[in-house]
């Protein structure tokens, strides 16, 4: 009479509880030598929408399937990759089409469904018994971070403090034009050290009767940085696609704005920010008969193509003095942010400050570069906040990969690997193919394929 004890497969996450950038570790144990399982991944989003991911495993001699080892076969994605069941999630099929999964709530976590089935499975999860199963949180606020709500002056936004003592370096975090206050990317560089404000300067309702113009941002820089617990003598700004051209306008022309850096992702230094945001989205829309239809997918990035020649309809960049690091998708069809990046470097050249800007191009990417492991979208209905006339919702080229914030929080020197390294505007001769990359720390974007390469954490020293 046999005495065997039957073991039953065993999942194990660490860690259960941890902030979405934070990678995870999973093992499955006590399988059949060489059994195909699939590893899958479930959440529900705060839109009641379900989103899935899946891998295709293959246990070794010993019956386990180490997932920061171990290669997915197929499924939704494929290689190794510790993260696939984040990045890789998708709506489940029959979902309501140009989902985005994002962050609204902060105070609560992602909740996601992990588990192990037998077998190489792409479809019908419901309908099957899971081998074993865990549940696990995902925040974007790690514990002791305070969120404050700013009603002040006019201004409306919320603050991120990080826990202890401080006083902390301070960040004005600016989205672009889906309006809005969003907060998740604060929330996360405040689980990293930094008070970060994120602003609401574009919304439908009663902040579209404030005035939001140049005094609007200098007063909330003004509030953010006489804050308690931020040093006045760090402060950075952040800005995303439309965000972007605020941050320059600021950078360059505010005599009360004057950060020691510049992060601008997926932007461009037109239109410049002289008056209100009302006058100058009518401005911009002027152009709509610009936008092109591919694949039933709205264009936008033609409404300012050609690079506007006449220097008052662009940013003089040339007037800033802080380090900027400028971020682009090469594949962004939302706006021309390659052909934009393009001008801002001349235009530096041309004033002499060329050696404050780093430029990372990420070939394949979109328009939308989000913190770490954030599922991807081709495609999604996105709501812009114009001008007086009106919003109208329309379909934006997003993100293939994502770039990790932690690049911008842990300034430290790498060794990159030279495959799939994103191209660097006129990279120093010195440090561009060597083994170490100075002024860089190590990056994990997402394609759908992880890569380590260099991301710039230069310009957050200077915080």
């Amino acid at each position: 009479m046999s005495t065997a004890i039957k073991q039953f497969p065993l999942l194990s996450i660490k860690p259960t509880r941890g902030l979405v950038d934070e990678k995870l570790q999973i093992v499955v144990k006590n399988l059949r030598p060489k059994q195909e399982v699939t590893l899958h991944s479930l959440h529900q989003s705060e839109d009641k929408d379900f989103w899935e991911a899946f891998g295709h495993y293959v246990s070794d001699a010993n019956g386990t399937v180490p997932v920061v080892k171990d290669a997915s076969v197929s499924g939704t994605y494929v290689g190794v990759e510790s993260m696939g069941l984040m990045w890789s999630l998708r709506p489940v099929p029959g979902s309501r089409t140009g989902l985005r999964l994002r962050k609204k709530d902060v105070l609560s976590p992602r909740v996601f469904h992990i588990s192990v089935y037998d077998g190489h499975v792409s479809q019908g999860f419901a309908q099957l018994t899971a081998l074993a199963s865990l549940v696990i949180e995902r925040w974007y606020m790690a514990p002791g971070v305070q969120r404050v709500d700013i009603r002040e002056k006019g201004v409306r936004g919320t603050l991120f403090i990080p826990p202890g003592p401080g006083p902390f370096p301070g960040v004005l975090d600016m989205w672009g034009g889906g309006g809005g206050l969003v907060e998740y990317r604060s929330a996360l560089l405040a689980s990293h050290g930094f008070a970060s404000m994120a602003l609401e300067y574009l919304s439908p309702g009663e902040l579209r009767k404030i005035k939001a113009d140049i005094n609007y941002f200098e007063m909330a820089y003004q509030i953010l940085q006489n804050h308690a617990m931020v040093r006045r003598d760090r402060m950075a700004l952040f800005g995303l696609s439309f965000g972007t051209s605020v941050t320059f306008s600021m950078a360059a022309n505010s005599k009360v704005i004057k950060p020691q850096c510049c992060v601008c992702i997926s932007g461009s230094h037109t239109p410049v920010i002289t008056k209100s945001l009302d006058e100058t989205f009518d401005d911009v829309t002027k152009y709509v008969n610009k936008m092109r239809v591919e694949n039933n997918q709205l264009i936008w990035r033609d409404i300012i193509l050609p690079i506007p020649t006449d220097p008052s309809l662009k940013v003089d960049v040339g007037q800033i003095t802080c380090p900027v690091l400028l971020v682009v998708g090469g594949d962004d069809q939302n706006w021309p942010t390659l052909e934009s990046a393009e001008d801002i470097q001349q235009i530096m050249e041309k004033a002499e400050n060329r050696h404050l800007l780093q430029v990372l191009v990420y070939p394949e990417a979109g328009h939308l570069i989000e913190p770490p492991y954030t599922p991807h979208h081709r495609a999604t209905n996105f709501v812009l906040q114009e001008g007086k006339e009106k919003g109208a919702r329309q379909n934006q080229n997003v993100e293939k990969r994502k770039m990790d914030i932690r690049d911008f929080i842990t300034p430290q020197s790498c060794s990159c690997s030279g495959v799939d390294r994103p191209n660097h505007m006129q990279m120093p001769k010195r440090t561009h193919g060597k083994k170490f990359w100075p002024f860089y720390s190590n990056t994990s974007i997402t394609r759908p394929h992880k890569q380590n390469c260099s991301g710039a954490s230069f310009v957050w020293r200077s915080i």
